[in-house]
């Protein structure tokens, strides 16, 4: 990765001669909270050098700007079949990140295949599609607040841990019932899941052998529905894998199934959780809310902007060698994009980026989704998730809080997924924050 061709004949002024602050930074598999390192790299410009886990050359988008000019760009492309060294011998069978690149489904293909995959899958998350499953949204929250109100009366110390009792179990129910997944399935499918694409401190044959698990079963569920076909997703994916139109091959309808899977509740798991997070820590921007003066909608837009779910996501790869905010990403370069980090960039969300605003104009216009071609298809169903569980969660407990300091708090091991792995609360206040 170099500066702009064009200025190499200019001298090169000393503010950017090489210096070690400027040599690639290495990632952490163990991930961990990313803002500080975030800061410290967009200080160096809206993209950076990276060395991925296996010490694989790659790249992060760090900017808003850059990093949504980056995800709509017609030169970048998301098929593995534009990343050589995946397939000269390079990069080793069992790179553990083999898993984002060999995955075939809509979130791997381009152009008439990316529609084509997205389209089955689109109906069934339109903002009206969407709408309708809210009373069934209200009905498992309603629930699983009284399995969280049972379980800190049956705690000693009256805390109990919210990611197990709503952040998870809501989008995963909603997410499987869609789907048609059994319910015996459904804790294992997000050990899988976890095991297989969030968490990268994993060895490579930790991730193999749960991906052949988290196959086996997706298969196993696909089986059940082509036997017993229903009104669900799946049964959908199925009718048009085997009908005479459009025809998913078993690896794109595995593929499909498994992005829905995880799509569909980790990011609204670590969304929940990070705006309960965040709402404790700022009693203010809660106040508003209860207060009438800011929405549970505004809630969702800066926690995805100030906090997001997911942090650094694989891959995208440039097709020729390609200029980013005076930066050359060379062809074939596997590049994360940077969403927490876009998130907090003071050149777009102002001098005040770190703190968390409910009034924050910019707030809205967060990435955290995607742009371009690739947004999220599940992103009214992430969005109407979280939104019901927040209003409902404090409309019952608004002197909810944290048990622990929020610094104590276990971060995810991931540079993808950024969350915690447990938020333990006590339902009626007396935390410590």
């Amino acid at each position: 990765m170099s500066t702009d061709p064009a200025q190499a004949s200019e001298p090169t002024p000393p503010s950017t001669l090489p210096s070690a602050a400027a040599l690639p930074h290495v990632i952490d598999p163990a991930g961990g909270c990313p803002h500080a390192l975030n800061a410290r790299l967009r200080a160096r410009g809206a993209v950076a050098e990276v060395v991925l886990p296996g010490g694989v050359p790659g790249a992060v988008v760090l900017g808003h700007e850059a990093l949504k000019e980056f995800l709509a760009h017609p030169d970048v492309a998301k098929s593995a079949r534009h990343f050589p060294a995946l397939h000269d011998g390079t990069i080793p069978a069992d790179w553990p990140l083999r898993v984002f690149a060999n995955a075939q489904g809509m979130h791997t293909a381009d152009d008439a295949d990316h529609r084509r995959l997205r389209s089955l899958v689109g109906n069934a998350f339109t903002v009206r599609q969407v709408v309708r499953l809210r009373p069934r949204i209200e009905e498992l929250t309603a629930a699983l607040l009284d399995d969280l109100e049972r379980a800190a009366e049956a705690s000693p110390d009256g805390v109990a841990d919210l990611r197990t009792h709503v952040a998870l179990p809501l989008p995963m129910s909603v997410i499987c019932e869609l789907l048609g997944v059994d319910p015996e399935h459904r804790g294992r499918l997000h050990e899988l899941t976890n095991t297989a694409v969030i968490a990268t401190d994993t060895t490579p044959a930790e991730v193999m052998a749960a991906v052949r698990e988290l196959i086996e079963l997706i298969g196993t569920i696909a089986a059940t529905r082509r036997a017993d076909p229903g009104e669900d997703l799946t049964s959908a994916l199925i009718a048009a894998r085997d009908g005479d139109g459009d025809r998913l091959s078993e690896a794109e309808l595995t593929g499909t199934m498994r992005l829905m899977l995880v799509a569909g509740h980790e990011t609204t798991l670590n969304l929940i959780s990070n705006a309960v997070r965040a709402l404790c820590t700022h009693r203010d921007q809660l106040a508003l809310v209860l207060e009438g003066k800011a929405t549970w909608s505004d809630v969702v837009d800066e926690t995805l902007r100030f906090d997001g779910p997911v942090s650094w996501f694989p891959f995208r790869y440039p097709t020729r060698d390609l200029t980013i905010d005076g930066t050359v990403i060379p062809q074939g370069t596997p590049v994360l994009a940077g969403y927490t980090a876009a998130g907090r960039d003071e050149a777009f969300h102002g001098p005040d980026a770190d703190r968390f605003d409910l009034t924050r104009p910019t707030a809205a216009r967060n990435l955290s989704f995607g742009h371009g071609a690739h947004y999220c298809v599940g992103a009214p169903l992430a969005r109407l998730e979280a939104t019901v569980a927040l209003e409902a969660l404090f409309a019952r407990f608004p002197d909810l809080d944290l048990a622990v300091p929020e610094a104590e708090l276990p971060h995810q091991r991931s540079f993808i997924g950024n969350s915690v792995e447990s938020l333990p609360v006590r339902l009626r206040g007396l935390g410590r924050r």
